[in-house]
């Protein structure tokens, strides 16, 4: 076992809600966004797995970080099962094709709510949180995380926490929808949460 050592870790985001999550867990560590160090970050998500697009946003921006910093990247999705496992890797960019755009976080979760008004029963509307962790400390060390939390896709929103899919999908665990969640239960229960644990884990190891 190495001796614990915080890190400086560049999360590879521009996503603010993500960094205030990882942040609470891996709370020994600083963690930074690519702004912050005046990078520009623009990953082109074309994986067929979560894994490979998370590796593929940390290894994107190696080589051009400062000295000292390890690169953070997660890529998460919801996987619905009526759906065929959609929206999976494409859960940013669900409802693209048909609108034509990038859809708002209220919009994505209206339109999944429409394609799903032919289940009327819970045990039709099953679904999956996954995220995926890829930590790369340098070219000849890299790490990856993958968790999941279940759970099933409400009739409607329900909760003004989180960001995202949270409002729609009820964490069987929890009994609540992940938006009405506090912080600490958010960190408890999500799939996000479970796997920063993990890597808080590795992170004391190497």
């Amino acid at each position: 076992m190495s001796i614990f050592s915080p890190m400086n870790i560049l999360l590879a985001t521009s996503n603010d809600h993500k960094r205030k999550e990882f942040a609470r867990i891996l709370k020994d560590h600083a963690i930074f966004l690519p702004t912050e160090l005046g990078l520009a970050f623009d990953f082109e998500e074309s994986g067929e797995t979560f894994t490979e697009n998370a590796l593929g946003k940390a290894l994107s921006l190696l080589g051009r970080v400062p000295k000292g910093y390890a690169i953070l990247a997660d890529d998460s999705g919801l996987c619905v099962e009526a759906l065929g496992g959609n929206p999976g890797v494409r859960t940013a960019r669900y409802g693209m094709e048909e609108f034509g755009r990038e859809l708002e976080a209220a919009e994505r979760n209206a339109y999944l709510l429409k394609n799903l008004e032919h289940c009327t029963k819970k045990e039709e509307r099953k679904a999956t949180f996954v995220s995926a962790l890829a930590l790369v400390v340098d070219r000849y060390r890299i790490y990856t995380i993958s968790e999941s939390v279940e759970g099933s896709i409400t009739k409607e929103p329900d909760g003004h926490a989180g960001f995202g899919y949270d409002p729609v999908f009820f964490v069987d665990e929890a009994a609540s929808t992940m938006a009405a969640l506090d912080e600490g239960g958010k960190d408890l229960y999500s799939h996000r949460g479970r796997a920063a644990r993990l890597l808080n884990t590795l992170l004391g190891e190497i």
